[in-house]
């Protein structure tokens, strides 16, 4: 049931969603960077490596914005990782654990797809996310004119986390403090992941990369890598992208196994658990960073570098004739991580 956000309890509950949200993109981004050949297709890396680095500053958004208006960031708990595949938390796009490839191309497209010119808001069961974050920003803004500002942004401004400049993206991660840093948070999210005024293909950034060109949103960028071509000013949605070829090597793709298991395998196994033992206590890493302890988020980012030796590793395990190995992404409790 999709209703108004109208209490500062239901708005913590839907920014604890959104940090949710954010998290679950990364495993399926993850799997995908990680099955990539650098060598063989620089061009697909980049948007995958790029993409991934925005959906965590995303989450470090949301978990800002939680921060803000005093609620509890909450990361390293079971309910972070269900298994997958799975639902995006309260939308209906399926999220599956795949190697670089049309089917990952298709589920990232669903992901990422912007919302219909005047659709409306959604707090729960949205169609796109960004209806899910248009209910935020109705909630906010309802909150701060029933409540008052003060009231809504009570939270300790010393837990805001911030960061960058980054080198995958002119994205940035800032403090929330009031209504108006909390709109320009919000902005950042969707418009990076859709584009500028819901029907752009840029999302306001400049491309890092590319410093003659705007920076095209997720959506954009991976139809950019459906269709062999990068988008160029003057492109719109309706018209396609026009401007330099895009190129996509098949073969310099590792044949992940899809969704992969726990595997009979000792080898194998030793591997994914370790891999899972890596992540976990990276989302540990990320919860003390948003509760009290915010230089941690360059812990947490040095963690990261562990876990793409060790998906690399599972990759190059063969788990039957056609597949390889890959990383299972389970939770593991903390009384038994190493």
């Amino acid at each position: 049931m999709d209703l108004r956000i109208d209490t500062i309890d239901s708005l913590h509950r839907h920014l604890q969603w959104a940090i949710e949200l954010e998290h679950a993109t990364l495993p399926p981004y993850l799997c995908a960077l990680y099955s990539l050949d650098p060598a063989r297709n620089p061009d697909a890396v980049e948007v995958v490596s790029s993409v991934f680095v925005e959906e965590m500053i995303h989450l470090s958004l949301a978990a800002n914005l939680l921060n803000a208006v005093g609620g509890e960031p909450r990361l390293d708990v079971p309910e972070m990782l269900p298994g997958y595949p799975r639902q995006l938390p309260h939308g209906s796009v399926e999220l599956s654990l795949l190697p670089f490839g049309t089917d990952a191309l298709e589920m990232f497209l669903r992901l990422e797809k912007p919302e219909a010119p005047g659709a409306p808001s959604q707090s729960d069961d949205y169609e796109t996310i960004g209806q899910f974050y248009d209910a935020i920003e109705d909630g906010l803004r309802y909150l701060c004119e029933t409540l008052g500002e003060d009231k809504v942004f009570s939270g300790d401004p010393r837990r805001q986390v911030t960061a960058g400049p980054f080198h995958h993206t002119a994205g940035t991660l800032q403090p929330v403090t009031d209504l108006a840093s909390a709109l320009s948070a919000l902005e950042e999210i969707v418009e990076q992941g859709e584009g500028t005024a819901r029907g752009e293909v840029w999302d306001g950034d400049r491309d890092i990369f590319h410093p003659d060109r705007d920076e095209v949103a997720h959506y954009y960028r991976f139809q950019e890598l459906k269709l062999g071509r990068r988008y160029q000013r003057g492109d719109t949605p309706q018209s396609g992208p026009s401007g330099d070829p895009v190129t996509v090597d098949p073969a310099g793709v590792s044949p992940m196994q899809a969704n992969p298991r726990r595997s009979d395998n000792a080898q194998i196994r030793a591997a994914q658990e370790e891999f899972d033992n890596t992540y976990c206590t990276l989302l540990f890493l990320l919860e003390q960073a948003f509760t009290g302890e915010p230089a941690m988020i360059h812990d947490a980012t040095r963690a990261m570098f562990g876990l793409k030796s060790e998906a690399l590793k599972l990759m190059q395990l063969s788990e039957d004739d056609h597949t390889t190995a890959g990383p299972t992404f389970r939770y593991v409790d903390p009384d038994t991580r190493r």
